[in-house]
């Protein structure tokens, strides 16, 4: 099964970039986000998720 690309803001390479690795998490306030690595630069990189997004791929029914 082929998973998703996602893409985060890298701030080093101050460009969009692929998420290496991405993983589901969920922040203290609730909120789900991808982090993973960055493509360009190694460093950590976040992307919000929204709702419709929450429901499709993190809390498969």
């Amino acid at each position: 099964m082929a998973e998703k690309e996602w893409y985060a803001f890298d701030v080093k390479a101050r460009k969009k970039v692929r998420i290496i690795n991405p993983q589901f998490v969920q922040l203290k306030n609730g909120r789900w986000a991808v982090t993973g690595q960055s493509e360009e630069t190694g460093i950590k990189v976040f992307r919000f998720l929204s709702k419709e997004e929450v429901e499709k791929y993190v809390l498969k029914k």
